[in-house]
C-alpha cells in the first residue's frame, strides 16, 4: 500500500464473492473486514450459499463478514439473520433497508438489534432512511449503514454532501458506523475519508487500483503512453 493509503483513517473493507480474490487479501493487515451479497455471491457462481458461508467463516475468523438475507418476508428474514449470526461470533447480517414493496425494515432491525445480532443495514440513499435506522439499531451491538454513494452519483446526485450529513446523523450513536458503498473509482476513498466516513467497501478491481494513490501525474502520464504504444507493437498495428 502507498503513503497515502497508509495515512487514511477510513477502513476499507473486501467487497466480494470470489473465494479466489478473498484469500489474496486475506493476509493484508490493511483490509479490516468483508463484505458480499446475493448479486454478487450469483456472479461469482456461488450456488451453495451454507456452503460459502462456511468455508468463507473458516479463512476469515478475525475480522467481520456481511452476509446478507434472501428472503423478502419479515419473517423469514428474521429466521434467516438469526441463522447467519449463528454461523460465527464475526458474521454481521445484511438487511436491506425495505422489502421489495419498499416497506421498512426497521422494526425487524429493532428485534435483530435487541437480540444480539449486529447488522449490515444496506442498500440506503436517502439521509430519511439513515435516521429511521440509527433508530432502530440504537441500542443493540455495534452494526454498520451502509449508503449507496455510488448508486446516489449514478442519479446525478453529488453523494458527498449527504454522506457528510449521515455522518453527522450518527455522531450519537457510537456503535453505528457509516459505509460508503458502491464505489466507482478510487478516489472516492479519498472522499468518504475527507467526510469522515467509517468505512468504504472496495470490490477487487479497485483494492487493485489502490497502489495508484498519489502517484506522479507526469510519471504516470509516460506510462501510460508507454503502455499504448507497447499494446499497439504487440497487435501489429500499421498502416
Amino acid at each position: 500500500m502507498t503513503d497515502v493509503v497508509n495515512r487514511l483513517g477510513i477502513k476499507i473493507f473486501a467487497d466480494g464473492a470470489d473465494l479466489a480474490d478473498i484469500a489474496k487479501v486475506a493476509d493484508d493487515p490493511r483490509i479490516a473486514g468483508f463484505t458480499t451479497n446475493p448479486t454478487l455471491m450469483r456472479k461469482a457462481g456461488v450456488d451453495d450459499y451454507p456452503s460459502f458461508i462456511k468455508e468463507l467463516v473458516a479463512t476469515i475468523t478475525d475480522r467481520p463478514i456481511s452476509f446478507e438475507v434472501t428472503s423478502d418476508d419479515f419473517a423469514e428474514m428474521e429466521r434467516q439473520a438469526l441463522d447467519l449470526h449463528g454461523f460465527g461470533d464475526n458474521v454481521v447480517v445484511k438487511i436491506p433497508v425495505t422489502d421489495t414493496a419498499g416497506t421498512s425494515s426497521a422494526p425487524l432491525m429493532r428485534r435483530l438489534a435487541t437480540a444480539g445480532v449486529s447488522i449490515n443495514a444496506t442498500a440506503l440513499m436517502t439521509l430519511d432512511q439513515v435516521r429511521v435506522t440509527a433508530d432502530a439499531l440504537a441500542d443493540g451491538p455495534p452494526s454498520v449503514i451502509s449508503v449507496f454513494a455510488g448508486r446516489i452519483a449514478d442519479a446525478g446526485v453529488d453523494p458527498i454532501p449527504l454522506m457528510a450529513e449521515a455522518v453527522a446523523l450518527l455522531e450519537p450513536y457510537p456503535r453505528l458506523e457509516l459505509l460508503w458503498a458502491s464505489p466507482r473509482e478510487v478516489l472516492n476513498v479519498l472522499q468518504a475519508d475527507q467526510v469522515g466516513c467509517h468505512i468504504i467497501t472496495l470490490t477487487p478491481d479497485l483494492l487493485a487500483k489502490l497502489p495508484l494513490l498519489g502517484r506522479d501525474l507526469g510519471q504516470f502520464s509516460l506510462e501510460t503512453v508507454q503502455m499504448f504504444r507497447d499494446d499497439a507493437v504487440a497487435a501489429g498495428y500499421d498502416f
